[in-house]
């Protein structure tokens, strides 16, 4: 069903890199073929979307004046010709733009291709639900479509209690794999929590660790966070004949270590849908999956209990940069429809 979507919305628009936002009252999108017109309540934040207001991630290629955030969680308000999979009043999460010049979610209202999104698990607020998409996408891409995790595997997760860590290592065990995490001295309780066995990267170099929880011989699969030199480090704690993931694989590293292993490697990079408009369909296959995990009670975001009103969308900027965080941060952009929370 379309429904008229005339009219205005408060919008966080960022006019030059590296400057504030500025609240503003813009028009409101229709849903066109194949797109749902959702009423936004939440909106996650990423390390990427600092890094796009910075002008620091060309890979995103965002023209201003543009609207940010990736991430959404919200309301059905309008579905566009060709709509089957939704219906108005559905609540939905997804991650729909803010990268390629498409409308991101730091705004009251999307227009958003229908395959980018899946129901809300019904178990998670709207805060919670909007914390998991991008983070999820990448950690499912990289262990489940290019690392075919599963039951009796090793895993190890460097950078086990970031964004996409935390939920790595979750969808690792939900999988059945045994999974160990690097982590920081202060941010082992978060990987034990988990389920995880917990190793001080600071302290314990990527030889002492292979050889203390592996008897030398590495572990099944290993997925870098991290990147730099945590994916080298990731290239000799890997086994023979095993398999390296990384969502941040973009520097020049040597290959002899995974080499002489006769290990494999594997990139994931998660904006290529909204870049490019190919594999859409399979972002909104992974966020359903994902929803089975949350209501089965295998998959949880953690979230920073600040909260930050659509007009401090900075505030939260600064919250993800300053080191602060303590968990994933969130916007409010209309906490009126987030009944649970």
């Amino acid at each position: 069903m379309t429904q008229d979507a005339s009219g205005t919305m408060r919008a966080m628009v960022l006019d030059a890199y590296d400057a504030p936002f500025r609240l503003a009252e813009i028009a409101r999108p229709a849903a066109g073929p194949g797109q749902v017109l959702v009423r936004i309540a939440a909106s996650g934040v990423n390390p990427l979307d600092t890094k796009i207001r910075a002008g620091a991630a060309a890979h995103a290629k965002h023209p201003l004046p543009a609207i940010l955030g990736m991430d959404l969680a919200g309301t059905v308000v309008a579905t566009g010709p060709g709509v089957t999979a939704f219906k108005l009043g559905d609540e939905v999460y997804g991650m729909i733009g803010g990268v390629g010049g498409r409308q991101g979610s730091l705004v009251e209202y999307a227009a958003v291709e229908a395959d980018l999104l899946a129901r809300k698990p019904a178990t998670l607020t709207m805060r919670e639900a909007a914390a998991l998409p991008l983070v999820t996408i990448t950690a499912w891409e990289g262990l489940v479509d290019r690392a075919d995790v599963r039951s009796g595997r090793t895993v190890l997760v460097q950078g086990g209690a970031g964004g996409v860590g935390h939920v790595a290592v979750q969808i690792a065990r939900a999988f059945g794999a045994t999974v160990w995490a690097t982590v920081s001295a202060e941010k082992k309780a978060v990987v034990d929590a988990l389920g995880a066995t917990a190793i001080d990267y600071r302290t314990e170099p990527v030889e002492a660790y292979v050889a203390r929880h592996t008897g030398g011989r590495g572990f099944d699969l290993v997925y870098d966070t991290v990147g730099g030199p945590v994916l080298d480090a990731s290239f000799q704690a890997v086994r023979r004949f095993g398999h390296v993931v990384s969502c941040l694989g973009w520097g020049t590293h040597g290959l002899a270590p995974l080499s002489f292993r006769a290990a494999t490697y594997s990139g994931v990079f998660t904006l290529l849908p909204l870049l490019t408009g190919e594999g859409m369909p399979h972002h909104g296959e992974i966020l359903r999956h994902a929803a089975a995990l949350v209501e089965a009670g295998k998959l949880l975001p953690r979230l920073d209990p600040r909260r930050f009103p659509l007009e401090r969308a900075g505030d939260a900027h600064d919250a993800m940069t300053d080191g602060s965080a303590d968990g994933r941060i969130v916007v409010d952009i209309d906490i009126d429809i987030d009944i649970a929370g």
